[in-house]
């Protein structure tokens, strides 16, 4: 199974995946900690960023920090997630790679209107996929946003950028821009009959 390399400046990027332990615990669990509070928001609840440290959410938030290392491991470099260094409440970003299977083709095709609304973005290892960014989604409560799709042929390449604040996500989205132009995949391939794995850049 392909994985995904990338190159974000630690100077404005902590890695989420790969962070084991205590190495990363506040990050994975500010980040985990935002999502859960847009999706509550987003299914109509009253959450806020300061809500989202209290209560059930702030618990879920810190057992999911903790299970997060070994499910990325799980992934096994299918998955990379990143937040914002200075403010790690305020950014996410998260790569993927799936399989293109016909039901994720068709469940991408079924996708609401406004997702048509792409850009051409290039990427110097993927070629040109396309950029969608939504500042200022029509529903109010969900939070600003960019998708960047590469299409392989046999696998999807994804990048999600979410942004915990309308005002600021202008200021940011230029650094996300600049992650996802590094974005690559790495092959395995088995040499002869020797379990031996020779892993190379594309």
């Amino acid at each position: 199974m392909p994985r995904l390399q990338a190159d974000a400046d630690p100077e404005r990027w902590v890695a989420v995946t790969g962070s084991l332990g205590l190495r990363g615990r506040r990050h994975r669990k500010a980040a985990i900690g935002m999502l859960l509070n847009q999706a509550n928001l987003a299914l109509g609840g009253q959450g806020t960023a300061e809500a989202s440290g209290r209560g059930g959410r702030g618990f879920a938030a810190w057992a999911f920090s903790q299970a997060a290392p070994l499910l990325m491991r799980k992934a096994d470099g299918r998955v990379l997630v990143w937040v914002w260094k200075s403010d790690p409440e305020l950014l996410v970003v998260m790569a993927q790679v799936q399989e293109a299977t016909s039901q994720l083709r068709a469940a991408r095709a079924s996708m609401p209107m406004e997702y048509d609304d792409t850009e051409s973005f290039p990427n110097p290892h993927l070629g040109v996929g396309e950029r969608l960014v939504m500042p200022l989604p029509a529903d109010g409560r969900t939070p600003p946003f960019a998708t960047y799709t590469w299409d392989t042929g046999s696998h999807f390449v994804t990048l999600t950028a979410v942004c915990a604040d309308r005002e600021r996500f202008g200021i940011v989205v230029g650094d996300v821009d600049r992650v996802a132009r590094t974005l690559r995949i790495t092959d395995d391939l088995t040499l002869g009959e020797s379990p031996t794995v020779l892993r190379i850049e594309p």
